[in-house]
C-alpha cells in the first residue's frame, strides 16, 4: 500500500502507477453524477466542463444556499453499481481519471477502466460529514432541475479522502478478489459444520 497525494487534472501515467489498497487523497476539481446524471450527460452529449483527468463522484450530496453561495452540509457516497448500466459508454465518452463511490463496479466497467486508465475508488459509507469537509467550494451546480442529489455539482476539493483504489487500471479489483477468496472458503467451513 502506497499513500498518494494527487491534484486534478490527473494524467493516465499517474492513474496507472495506482494498484488495488493504495490510499489517495485528492485536490482540485470533481464532479458528482448518480443515474440521472450519467443518463442525461451520455444523452446529451455535453457536460459543463471536460472530465479529463477529474474525478466522478457517486453521490446526491446535501447542499445548504447561503445568499448566493452553495455549501457542503453531507456529501457521502452513494452505491456505485447502479452506475453500472452507464459505466464503459460514460468512461469511453469522458474519460475521467477517478471514480469514487461505494460498493464496487462490475465486470464491464472494471474493463473500460483499463482500457481507459481510470481507477474506482471508495470513500467509506457514514462519513458524509468528513467527505463534506474536504469540500472547498462548490464552483457550479448544473442540472438542477433533476433535483438536489441527482444534480451534477462540480466541486473544488483539498486532499478528499481517504480513498481506496479497489479497482486499479490493470484488472486488479479487490471485490473480486475477495468474492473469490469467500467463494472457496465456504466450501470448507460448509464441510467443517455438516452442511
Amino acid at each position: 500500500m502506497t499513500i498518494y497525494k494527487l491534484n486534478t487534472p490527473i494524467s493516465e501515467q499517474d492513474v496507472r502507477r495506482l494498484k488495488v489498497n493504495d490510499v489517495v487523497y485528492l485536490s482540485g476539481v470533481i464532479v458528482t453524477a448518480r443515474d440521472q446524471a450519467h443518463k442525461r450527460a451520455l444523452k446529451e452529449k455535453v457536460l459543463p466542463l471536460p472530465l479529463v483527468g477529474l474525478g466522478v463522484y457517486h453521490c446526491g450530496p446535501v447542499m445548504h444556499k447561503k445568499g448566493k453561495k452553495w455549501i457542503a452540509v453531507s456529501a457521502g457516497p452513494t452505491t456505485s453499481t447502479r452506475m453500472d448500466v452507464y459505466g464503459d459508454e460514460f468512461l469511453k465518452e469522458f474519460r475521467p481519471s477517478v471514480i469514487i463511490g461505494k460498493g464496487g463496479m462490475g465486470k464491464r466497467t472494471a474493463d473500460a477502466m483499463a482500457k481507459f486508465g481510470t481507477v474506482y475508488c471508495v470513500f467509506t459509507g457514514g462519513a458524509a460529514v468528513l467527505a463534506a469537509k474536504a469540500i472547498r467550494r462548490v464552483r457550479d451546480v448544473v442540472w438542477l432541475d433533476l433535483g438536489m442529489p441527482e444534480a451534477m455539482w462540480v466541486l473544488e476539493v483539498e486532499e478528499f479522502g481517504p480513498l481506496v483504489v479497489a479497482i486499479d487500471s490493470h484488472g486488479g479489483n479487490l471485490f473480486a478478489d475477495i468474492t473469490t477468496k469467500a467463494d472457496a472458503n465456504k466450501q470448507s467451513i460448509y464441510q467443517k459444520f455438516g452442511l
